[in-house]
């Protein structure tokens, strides 16, 4: 098999275990959909492994595999870039989705639309290799779509629950705002390069940068990089395109994991640093990249503090380490940034799936509240978590010690404007992530036990009741995936941060201006070696900050649960403030739904019913009523009229054509 057959089969295997669970999923069965969904994801895991080696050993690729339009000069097709950046990516989604599909054996096996499920989450996969391979911005935009729309799909998988429908739609909507922009950066890229070909793009970036935008008058690079960052604003959460996120998790489970952890949610990080020849030519760009990025991860985590849903505090995490490898991107620390995407994957995706193994434990309740002490109920998912835990709080030697201190490094190495607010964002943050993840470990894991006081009815589960008895441990196909989780979410950060970072494994992937743009040189310069860095890393401040969080929260949760709620009312209106979401909802509901419910009512209003309605039909069908009544009065029977009629029009036409006549 030749290497552009393995690049086809890596996107279209998953794309085939789709269409067979959902075309024929009656006809297999529920076994048949999750054998051939599961086979499609590993084979395009394995063959991912092989293009992996294949670059290691310097072989990389960039070309066309179908044309499918030419106008003009513009020529748009399908083609793949497979590179150190691309093949990270690919083992990453495909590793990830492997397990999400291993998991939802066990997670959905009660449920209904258990072929649909798996047909659904199969094509996200697709949709997302088609988004990380392409060499191409029309084929970006077609997986950057292609993954809104089918996480569309899966948000609202329980398409019978109003809350389920609500969310897929603010989901929907909100992507749309940030996919204007994501089209708007695209089209002027059009307009003034001449080409949608990444290759041919940046080779005219200096160019570009010359330029100015026609109608603005700003600089055309600023407005391109804009514009394309207000795309991954949307699709990577970022402030204030955030608000969809919390609220998708209202589907299952495994797709909180897929789309939070390993794909949807990275693909603005993934696209930017793609983008980072264009990026690194502005740095009014970079510095609004940055300062979205330090409130997103601050502000956002201050959120994790109040949540009592174990998937919501996980949501809110991961909307602060988002905001983390934006900070990076914003410092052009584009390595950094792909760094923490790959070690976040694996433990985010690592606690999603632990939360859903909790709620599956405590038959489908989801309010830490009334939970407590199951350590020694589900000792498997209990190590997973803390494993996890550690890992997203940066304790040293795990794999986000790495990347997250390599972030805090790089802000403060960094001179661009909003490197100072940035930099005491990303170190407050360590904090306050410590203080709300181990607050959700504390009171799901330790502690009284609190489960028998769950109340009954509904709830955020597979059905409308809750189950009673004890907590018990997932099953093998559940507690598998989150072991296999939990060793790269301790290990990959030490083996590959020397390569990824310091090596020349980004080097033909991602474009630096070491002088305009120092802090990944500084940070080489300092770097000592993986073991050497954890070492010094118990002695910093970030590690005293988190270990004050978990102290904090151990002493909050466990000690004396009377602060909190004294906190909270001796702070009300923070509190109040937090628990309203900051009133983005708020604002949006008002602003912009009332908004669009007064011009939708106006249009209605006054353009269907006085203008179409009043106007152009009712008041067609009176004009010809009238003239019809005016043409009636002359119909009398009297031939002397109709002959005196005729005549007068004989005179009237040769006077016209007389007087034209005589013009010419």
């Amino acid at each position: 098999m030749d290497m552009k057959t393995l690049y086809l089969l890596v996107p279209l295997a998953p794309l085939a275990g789709a269409l067979l669970a959902g075309l024929f999923g009656r006809l297999i069965g529920r076994t048949g959909a999750h054998v051939v969904t599961i086979m499609g994801v590993l084979v395009a895991l394995t063959a991912s492994v092989v293009i992996f080696q294949d670059v290691q050993a310097g072989h990389h690729f960039n070309g066309s595999v179908y044309t499918w339009l030419e106008s003009g000069g513009l020529s748009l097709h399908v083609g793949f870039l497979i590179d150190p950046l691309t093949v990270m990516m690919m083992l990453v989604v495909t590793f990830v989705s492997l397990m999400v599909h291993i998991y939802t054996i066990g997670y959905m096996a009660d449920d209904p639309g258990y072929q649909r499920f798996f047909s659904y989450i199969s094509l996200f996969t697709f949709s997302m290799l088609i988004l990380v391979m392409s060499n191409n911005f029309v084929q970006l935009f077609f997986g950057w779509e292609a993954v809104g729309l089918v996480s569309y799909l899966l948000i609202g998988f329980w398409y019978k629950r109003p809350t389920a429908i609500y969310a897929n739609l603010k989901a929907f909507l909100v992507n749309r705002v940030g996919d204007f922009g994501f089209l708007l950066g695209i089209a002027l890229i059009a307009a003034y390069a001449g080409s949608l070909d990444y290759a041919e793009v940046f080779a005219k970036r200096n160019e570009l940068a010359a330029m100015t935008e026609t109608v603005t008058q700003w600089p055309l690079m600023t407005a391109i990089c804009i514009c394309l960052f207000i795309g991954a604003m949307g699709k990577s959460a970022q402030v204030p395109l955030h608000v969809w996120l919390p609220d998708s998790m209202e589907g299952p489970t495994p797709i909180s994991a897929l789309i939070h952890a390993a794909t949807m949610v990275t693909a603005g990080i993934f696209m930017v640093t793609r983008m980072s020849p264009l990026f690194e030519l502005s740095d009014v760009a970079l510095s609004f990249v940055l300062v979205i990025g330090s409130v997103t991860a601050l502000f956002m985590g201050f959120l994790g503090i109040i949540q009592n849903d174990i998937k919501r505090v996980v949501a809110y995490s991961t909307l602060s380490q988002l905001g983390y490898m934006t900070v990076a991107l914003g410092v052009s620390a584009y390595p950094i940034a792909v760094f923490h995407l790959m070690t976040h994957a694996f433990f985010k995706a690592l606690l999603f799936l632990g939360a859903g193994s909790v709620i599956m434990g405590c038959h489908h309740n989801q309010d830490m509240r009334y939970m407590g002490g199951l350590r020694k109920y589900m000792p498997i998912t209990w190590m997973t978590s803390l494993l996890g835990s550690l890992a997203l709080i940066g304790f040293p030697f795990f794999s986000g010690f790495y990347s997250k201190d390599s972030i805090i490094e790089a802000v403060h190495a960094s001179h661009i404007w909003g490197s100072g607010f940035a930099y005491f964002s990303v170190m407050a943050g360590v904090f306050v992530t410590a203080f709300y993840s181990f607050r959700m470990y504390f009171m799901v894991f330790h502690g009284t036990e609190r489960f028998d006081q769950a109340p009954h009815g509904p709830h955020h589960g597979h059905d409308d009741q809750h189950g009673s008895g004890k907590p018990h441990e997932s099953p093998w196909v559940v507690t598998l995936p989150l072991i296999l989780l939990a060793i790269p979410s301790v290990l990959i950060g030490y083996f590959t941060i020397q390569p990824m970072l310091y090596g020349e494994w980004f080097a033909s992937a991602i474009t630096i201006d070491a002088v305009k743009h120092p802090a990944v040189s500084l940070l080489a310069e300092e770097f000592h070696g993986a073991f050497a860095m954890a070492i010094h890393g118990l002695t910093s401040l970030p590690f005293i900050l988190a270990m004050s969080g978990v102290g904090l929260s151990w002493l909050f949760y466990l000690k004396r649960p009377d602060i909190p709620a004294t906190i909270q009312k001796s702070v009300k209106p923070v509190y109040i403030l937090l628990e309203n979401k900051y009133y983005f909802d708020k604002f949006n509901e008002v602003v912009f739904a009332g908004g669009a419910r007064l011009l939708g009512r106006g249009l209605w209003k006054g353009g269907d019913q006085m203008l179409i309605d009043g106007l152009v039909v009712n008041g067609s069908a009176r004009f010809v009523g009238w003239l019809a009544g005016v043409v009636r009065k002359l119909q009398t029977g009297h031939i002397y009229q109709y002959a005196f009629g005729m005549i007068f029009g004989v005179v009237a036409l040769l006077t016209y054509f007389l007087y034209w006549f005589n013009r010419v």
